[in-house]
């Protein structure tokens, strides 16, 4: 039974540091960057879009496909460093957690 005790008790403070990362994770920005940087995507790392910049030499007629598909990569660049941060911070939260190979915790 004191195992069972020890492992609740873990879990409350894991609980509760979850708590802390998911605020944490409100002011965390991260870029993503294409085209060399001409286009830079800045996020939370919980994947709310916070700005878009472009480069003006960019802002031609004829280049608009182009424009838009830089977004979309620059994007999704800043989406996956967002989770590779959150990634990271969930992995020292369960750190010494006896949690089964793969279990996503929610977020």
């Amino acid at each position: 039974m004191k195992d069972m005790f020890g492992l609740m008790k873990q879990a409350q403070a894991m609980q509760e540091k979850m708590a802390d990362l998911q605020a944490e994770l409100d002011n965390v920005i991260v870029e993503g960057q294409a085209g060399a940087g001409m286009v830079r995507i800045t996020m939370t790392a919980k994947g709310i879009m916070r700005g878009v910049t472009i480069d003006p030499t960019l802002m031609k007629e004829d280049e608009k496909e182009i424009v838009e598909d830089l977004i979309v990569t620059a994007h999704e660049d800043a989406r996956r460093k967002g989770e590779a941060l959150v990634a990271e911070k969930m992995q020292a939260i369960t750190a010494g957690l006896p949690l089964p190979p793969g279990m996503k915790l929610p977020f």
